[in-house]
């Protein structure tokens, strides 16, 4: 039952660059700020994996996060506001299996998600860091807005994020050798309708991963 867990939820960390790295000058939370974000965000991102594409839809509002990735996959998270805790349904069209788990149980199972990852795209950085302004690589996507280029660092292995202030997402996400990790291609902000954070699961075998962890 672990490994079926475990496969609902591997497609959230794929789009998540994370860096660990030395002390910084500058935090994560202060240069990539979600404070005065926009109520509601709507984008669609390219990202790669292992030389793969994968294409992936997001809905976020305060406390709602609705995710697609490649048609086959669908996340929704909610939380009670002012909390880090979230609940995370995971539906997998393919297999029809609906899996439902915890915050807290992600972690014990060593998937280390938290809200702003899911709905920005960018994952904070574990342990030490070096977070640092500069300018655009050489050779970069065209990007739909304007943005301001950061390094993250990790003992030599650079990532580059050009981060949206207007629209509190990283527009591109690049490594070192110039590939492409995370790539944004339209956002808006337009008022979300609440039917489209509503779950259709009719059919689907329903997993209680918290039942199922807690039992291990």
């Amino acid at each position: 039952m672990m490994r079926t867990v475990i496969g609902a939820l591997v497609l959230l960390c794929m789009a998540a660059p994370a860096v660990a790295a030395r002390p910084a000058e500058k935090t994560f939370e202060q240069v990539f700020s979600a404070k005065g974000e926009p109520a509601a965000t709507h984008f669609k991102a390219i990202f790669a994996v292992n030389g793969a594409e994968h294409n992936l839809e997001v809905w976020r509002e305060t406390n709602r996060i609705r995710r697609v990735t490649d048609g086959t996959v669908e996340t929704f998270a909610t939380r009670k506001s002012g909390t880090a805790d979230y609940r995370l349904s995971v539906l997998d069209f393919k297999k029809k299996i609906r899996t439902d788990i915890d915050r807290e149980n992600l972690y014990r199972i060593g998937h280390f998600s938290d809200w702003f990852d899911l709905g920005h795209g960018l994952r904070h950085p574990k342990g030490q860091y070096h977070l640092s302004a500069t300018s655009a690589p050489a050779r970069t996507e065209d990007m739909i807005a304007p943005c301001a280029w950061f390094d993250l660092a990790q003992e030599g292995r650079i990532t580059h994020v050009c981060w949206s202030i207007k629209h509190r997402l990283p527009l591109l996400i690049q490594a070192a050798d110039g590939r492409t990790l995370w790539r944004i291609t339209s956002v808006d902000h337009a008022l979300i309708r609440s039917a489209t954070f509503a779950i259709h699961d009719e059919g689907f075998v329903r997993n209680d991963a918290n039942r199922d962890i807690e039992q291990d």
